[in-house]
């Protein structure tokens, strides 16, 4: 089996899979400016590319597309249907993808509609059967999970051993309940007390922790509080591509998106941590999103460029003018447009103002 997840030196980073958000896209321009240990697709819905007529699977099949740069790249299929999972799964190793993953923590209610993401938690014996199912697709490369720590409630003594018992290459623990969503701060003490349950119950299986992970130097001491093989990096990544990048860094005061319960002390503390990176100027930046947003178009034809907009939000602040700067972006439509009118704010200011 050609399981890449034994061959990672530890600690690892990882890339977390957000819809719109680390499309191929983001994950290149991410290769590119800071590599992490190992890259996601966004989810795929497995049953999509089973019944799907061709236009809405071609839209699906674009969601996998990679580029070689982003090895280790591991595909993220939900579905609650072990045949249509066994297909998908069998479909991606096809394509080459280094690893499976399914996901078991997605809280959005369409999909926990279709008993999919954090749904799975309430169905213990079918998400065996879906792991299976993923195992007998993927052949010899590797199934992991990705999960909650529950439902409604604290559940890692009963939800975590169900999915160890099935041997997953990797499991990602996002340290909340589905209840709590995002709005409460990650308890990575939970994520302490599930590698605990792998030490006994599936020793080679690689837990990854997940949640509010600040910047590289917060991931590491995450990882060593609680013996997670890896972290798994999320919101951070808005208008970073450099979080995984040792040499280069954002200013402290966008280091990471402001994070529950997190004080202004302790952001920068990390970047004190960081000081010997260099600092990403304002031009750098905006030189990135041109890249980014041209990218976009390119790869990414039949989405609504209204996607990419999300992401000027997170590159264009933290300097005197972004407000409105900001807001002249949202208005464009086209990667031209986009370039333009950050050409022209480049022209009419000074080298020292952006950096």
């Amino acid at each position: 089996m050609k399981n890449f997840w034994q061959q990672l030196p530890k600690p690892f980073l990882v890339v977390a899979p957000m819809a719109d958000v680390t499309d191929a896209v983001f994950r290149r321009i991410i290769a590119k400016y800071g590599r992490p240990d190992v890259m996601w697709t966004e989810f795929v819905a497995a049953d999509g590319l089973v019944r799907a007529t061709p236009e809405g699977k071609k839209k699906l099949m674009a969601d996998l597309i990679y580029s070689e740069e982003e090895r280790p790249i591991v595909a993220q299929l939900f579905t609650s249907n072990p045949e249509h999972m066994e297909y998908a799964a069998n479909l991606c190793r096809e394509l080459g993808f280094d690893g499976i993953d399914i996901n078991m923590g997605c809280p959005d209610k369409s999909i926990e509609k279709q008993g999919c993401g954090s749904a799975m938690i309430k169905t213990p014996d079918v998400a065996r059967e879906i792991i299976r199912a993923a195992k007998r697709g993927a052949k010899d490369i590797p199934v992991s999970v990705k999960t909650r720590v529950g439902y409604n409630k604290d559940e890692i003594d009963t939800w975590i051993p169900v999915l160890l018992s099935e041997q997953p290459a990797a499991l990602t623990i996002h340290a909340r309940t589905r209840k709590e969503l995002s709005k409460v701060p990650a308890q990575w003490e939970r994520v302490a007390r599930v590698v605990a349950l792998r030490d006994t119950l599936a020793p080679e299986t690689r837990i990854i922790g997940n949640g509010d992970v600040l910047s590289r130097s917060d991931a590491y001491q995450k990882m060593t509080q609680t013996g997670a093989d890896g972290a798994m990096v999320g919101r951070a990544l808005f208008g970073n591509p450099w979080f995984f990048n040792p040499s280069k860094r954002l200013p402290h005061n966008l280091t990471a998106l402001p994070t529950h319960g997190v004080d202004r002390e302790t952001l920068l503390s990390f970047d004190v941590q960081d000081s010997k990176s260099e600092i990403v100027s304002l031009k750098e930046r905006l030189e990135v999103l041109v890249e980014h947003t041209k990218l976009f178009e390119e790869l990414l034809p039949h989405k609504n460029f209204a996607v990419m907009k999300k992401h000027y939000k997170a590159y264009v602040n933290g300097f005197p003018g972004a407000a409105e700067f900001r807001n002249e972006l949202m208005a464009q439509n086209s990667a031209a447009a986009v370039e333009a009118v950050v050409h022209a704010f480049l022209s009419t200011h000074t080298a020292n103002a952006l950096d």
